[in-house]
């Protein structure tokens, strides 16, 4: 049994040692806003915050988690779909297909979190997530705009 602190509540689930937190937090506890896309974390779909740092799930063991470490899946990263990140998404249009988007969102919240304000080389370097409609400069916009104080910088 693993004890997990999941968007702010502690929750105990029996799963192998070895098993991915994405598939923890998707068919244990239901949080399908996490996304599977390739397995070996290099698409970024599953990216979820773990104490603030943004964590590729999909190859994160369980017992390589402590109950005290604090997971954020994009369904607690604001209760009312309302952090500046997710406001900018939408202002900028960066969603097309949608898959990749709540992996994008945290990456790119965790960036914000750790670096206010990223030069344009911050950002190709911590947002490596890959997209399949090719929206980066839309999510470059994006976070520039949040970095701005949520100006929207069209133009």
């Amino acid at each position: 049994m693993a004890k997990l602190s999941i968007n702010g509540k502690t929750i105990d689930v029996t799963v192998e040692d070895d098993t991915p937190l994405l598939w923890v937090i998707r068919e244990q506890i239901g949080l399908t806003g996490t996304k599977y896309g390739c397995g070996v974390a290099q698409c970024g779909a599953c990216t979820v915050h773990i104490d603030g740092v943004a964590t590729r799930s999909c190859a994160m063991p369980v017992s390589a988690l402590t109950a005290e470490q604090k997971i954020v899946t994009i369904e607690g990263l604001s209760p009312d779909g309302n952090h500046p990140i997710q406001k900018a998404w939408i202002e900028h249009d960066v969603p097309q297909c949608g898959f990749c988007q709540s992996g994008m969102i945290m990456a790119a919240a965790a960036l914000l979190q750790a670096n206010p304000k990223p030069s344009d080389a911050d950002i190709a370097s911590e947002i490596t997530n890959i997209c399949r409609c090719g929206t980066y400069n839309r999510v470059k916009a994006a976070i520039k705009d949040v970095a701005a104080g949520g100006q929207m910088n069209r133009g």
